[in-house]
């Protein structure tokens, strides 16, 4: 043997405690990393089970496909529903939205408020206003037609006073 071996043996000799030491520690690290490691991975494995939950063995990617074509389906589906909303606030606003019922008496001789005027109007304030009125003798019933809050035929203070209830009274 040379004496470079004999140096080489020797220094392994004389360090070996700190190598035997080292190498200790080294295993201890990699067995703490690997621990952690282990913990890390079953969490993520726990998670992985639930977001997979129902799944039936699919594919991530085939999940996902699944989930935009029924994310496009709501997406249409929505539409739909807002267009059909938006014909029926249109439809809506011809409807009668406005009323106003004013009760009267129409000759001194009568009591009790019997004669009456209503304002029946759309969201344009066109409609109708129907009064009616009461005489011992007889009623009579008379409708005329309003356009945008007014009308070609006369009307009486009692009916203008609906029509004016009428607007008041917004639904």
């Amino acid at each position: 043997m040379t004496l470079e071996s004999n140096t080489i043996i020797d220094i392994i000799q004389m360090y070996s405690p700190f190598i035997l030491v080292a190498n200790t520690v080294i295993i201890l690290i990699l067995l703490i990393a690997l621990l952690i490691i282990n913990s890390k991975l079953k969490k993520l494995n726990k998670k992985y089970k639930k977001f997979m939950n129902g799944s039936d063995n699919k594919n991530i990617e085939q999940l996902l496909m699944d989930n935009i074509n029924l994310s496009n389906d709501v997406t249409l589906k929505n539409k739909e529903i807002e267009n059909r909303v938006s014909c029926l606030e249109r439809n809506l606003q011809h409807c009668v939205q406005k009323v106003g019922v004013i009760r009267y008496n129409a000759f001194d001789d009568v009591g009790s408020d019997l004669s009456f005027s209503i304002a029946l109007l759309d969201d344009y304030d066109n409609g109708v206003v129907i009064s009616g009125i009461y005489s011992r003798e007889s009623s009579t019933t008379y409708a005329k037609k309003i356009v945008n809050g007014t009308s070609k035929y006369v009307l009486s203070a009692e009916e203008l006073q609906a029509i004016s209830e009428s607007k008041k009274m917004n639904y």
